[in-house]
């Protein structure tokens, strides 16, 4: 599965040398040249780093990521800017930037901090049971590296389960994470429905039927 960048930059020409640079490496970029564009691409997308230069139109890189990270927004981020003086640097880091890099830059430096921030990033977010891991920023769940495509609760149960594998989960206890006190739907029947689901995503992992009691995930 490719890295997908959101790659924020008005300047034409470097942008251009960027992109070509980051997709050599195999990585798949999405290029906004304004403030505005690269907030509404988060909304369609989801991204595994932001590259963001700062003075750009509408909205400045520092407000962007400031915003998104009021909204819960974790991705990692990088500034690449022509910025070097102290203030601007302290703004960046506070608004939730990972690094900082000065244009100009040398580009075999530039993608080995990129790459080791997002393996940084991966060991953060992944947490992994066998061939299953889950991805806390994303908030979804990956089988062998491939995101599986799960309905809210079928993504609850799974979490859970991962979280307590191989060991027994009480019927109680999913109850108590899949639905508030004043919410009707939960039954025995709909957690077999959502288990049922699990198994037909995922055959090679085991869901066990702990009768009268609960479920149990063997990896």
């Amino acid at each position: 599965m490719s890295i997908k960048i959101l790659f924020l930059e008005d300047d034409a020409l470097f942008s251009e040398t960027i992109v070509d640079l980051l997709e050599d490496e195999g990585y798949e970029v999405f290029h906004s040249p304004n403030g505005q564009d690269a907030l509404d691409a988060t909304y369609k997308e989801k991204f595994d780093l932001y590259l963001l230069d700062i003075n750009v139109p509408l909205i400045d890189g520092v407000s962007l990521l400031g915003d998104l990270r009021k909204a819960d927004d974790e991705t990692p981020a990088i500034f690449l800017t022509s910025h070097s003086d102290k203030e601007m640097l302290q703004r960046g880091f506070l608004s939730g930037a990972d690094d900082f890099i000065t244009k100009p830059f040398d580009t075999t430096e530039f993608l080995l901090r990129l790459a080791a921030l997002l393996r940084r990033t991966k060991r953060k977010q992944a947490e992994c049971v066998g061939l299953l891991c889950h991805d806390n920023v994303h908030q979804s769940v990956l089988y062998d590296g491939v995101a599986l495509e799960l309905s809210k609760k079928e993504y609850e149960l799974l979490v859970l389960l991962m979280d307590h594998a191989n060991t027994p989960v009480p019927k109680e206890l999913i109850y108590d994470e899949l639905w508030s006190s004043a919410d009707k739907g939960g039954s025995d029947g709909a957690i077999r429905v959502y288990i049922n689901r699990l198994k037909q995503l995922l055959p090679g992992v085991n869901f066990e039927n702990i009768r009268g009691f609960g479920y149990k995930l063997v990896p």
